[in-house]
């Protein structure tokens, strides 16, 4: 089922999509926007001829990188399957505009997005499940990220995490715990090799997502977990015991302590203070690569380190994937397209050549590793993490806690700020 022969027209497909992400377009985070495509923002590209008699059409929503990859992709199906296919690039607010299209009874056939939209979906009536009977040949990652409620509601093509980047000019050999890579990045700063001890995206309003791991291995949680080892909503613990400990933490790193976290490093300038050699060490993920690659800067990644006799640092595992709208028009067309044909190797690995981003499929990674010596790498990374957890009151911490982030890195109270974090959590949760 997985595997078919690589037909000369789809052949063609991947040679355009190599094309253009060899031409140095940025990957970018499955939570951000990609640089504007040529696809005008919000416009309908048909990507088949004229519609079959009887045929059918299949609209897919995507944002503007994913649209961009899934032209030729749907052009092939549309062609094989006597259908018209149309790619419609959404450049902002894709997500809001699904789930109002979806009460309108205006919804695409099929969207694409990161896996920690599905619980808001499934809520909202917004997404059907995938009738998708064998998974066996998909990471199992990718499975789980697209699993909610014992139910597989979305096909996963890529999967992604941050990791530690470090300039092997001045940083030769990884740190074993994040006190050896302060150490280290404050000698560098010292002997003026380097402007930043490192490079971790925090802001004025924090990045919950980017510092997590160093969070989890200090001692802190967003949520208890319930017996199967799920996130617990009922029961927040960013003012626990452990999570007091490890906002302690964050503070000694932080602009009154070592100087390592500062709200001055952010998501507009963390990448770039890497690839322009200020500072040794990034915490960022696949989406950084491709910049670096174009500075020339030389450089090694490997997991990110915890605190010394602390937990280990693994980061949220975002999963990408297309699902299927419950208000579509053609709902046997989506789910034709989506379990026998984005499951199929020679798209799993088209899709990550215009993305390089480790693929779902395990016969696309054993493919794609042969010439990407960092897919291996971001996946040890891995090891130890989570996946992100979809459930819809996590949509409640990334705000509050993320605040409590910024104020910590600042030097304030762990106690009191991780407390009123807690309570805006726990009073969002209860108001949805």
């Amino acid at each position: 089922m997985f595997q078919r022969r690589l037909s000369t027209s789809l052949m063609a497909a991947m040679v355009v999509l190599v094309a253009a992400c060899s031409s140095g377009a940025t990957p970018t985070p499955s939570t951000g926007g990609g640089a504007p495509a040529s696809t005008t923002p919000g416009a309908s590209t048909d990507a088949g001829s004229s519609q079959a008699a009887g045929g059918g059409e299949l609209v897919i929503w995507a944002d503007d990188k994913r649209a961009a990859a899934l032209k030729p992709l749907a052009a092939k199906f549309a062609t094989d399957n006597g259908v018209t296919v149309k790619v419609e690039a959404i450049s902002q607010d894709i997500i809001p505009k699904f789930k109002t299209a979806t009460q309108a009874g205006t919804a695409p056939d099929i969207v694409v997005w990161a896996h920690d939209v599905i619980g808001d979906f499934v809520r909202n009536s917004a997404i059907d499940p995938v009738q998708l009977a064998d998974t066996s040949a998909f990471d199992p990652l990718a499975i789980k990220g697209m699993t909610f409620n014992g139910q597989l509601y979305g096909i996963p093509y890529s999967v992604e995490n941050i990791a530690l980047f470090r300039n092997t000019d001045l940083v030769p050999d990884a740190p074993a715990t994040i006190e050896d890579l302060v150490a280290a990045g404050k000698q560098l700063v010292s002997d003026g090799k380097a402007k930043e001890i490192m490079s971790l995206q925090v802001g004025q309003k924090g990045d919950a997502y980017h510092i997590y791991p160093l969070w989890v291995s200090g001692g802190g949680a967003f949520f208890a977990q319930t017996a199967t080892g799920d996130p617990d909503p009922a029961n927040v613990a960013v003012d626990s015991e452990g999570s007091l400990a490890a906002g302690a933490k964050l503070v000694a790193l932080g602009e009154k302590g070592d100087k390592a976290l500062k709200r001055s490093i952010d998501d507009k300038n963390a990448i770039s203070l890497f690839f322009n050699k200020q500072s040794p060490f990034l915490i960022s993920g696949p989406w950084a690569v491709a910049d670096i690659k174009k500075a020339g800067i030389k450089y090694d990644i490997s997991p990110i380190p915890g605190f010394a006799g602390g937990q280990k640092a693994g980061p949220f595992i975002g999963v990408n994937g297309f699902y299927i709208a419950s208000k579509g028009k053609n709902k046997t067309l989506a789910q034709e397209f989506a379990t026998n044909y984005l499951t199929t190797l020679e798209v799993q690995a088209a899709l990550y050549a215009a993305e390089p981003r480790r693929p779902a499929l395990t016969a696309a990674v054993d493919q794609v590793k042969a010439t990407d010596p960092d897919i291996p790498k971001f996946q040890a990374a891995s090891e130890g993490g989570v996946i992100l957890p979809a459930i819809p009151e996590m949509g409640q911490v990334w705000g509050p806690f993320g605040v409590a982030e910024a104020a910590l890195v600042g030097g304030a109270d762990p106690k009191a700020t991780l407390e009123a974090a807690a309570k805006a959590i726990r009073d969002g949760i209860a108001k949805q």
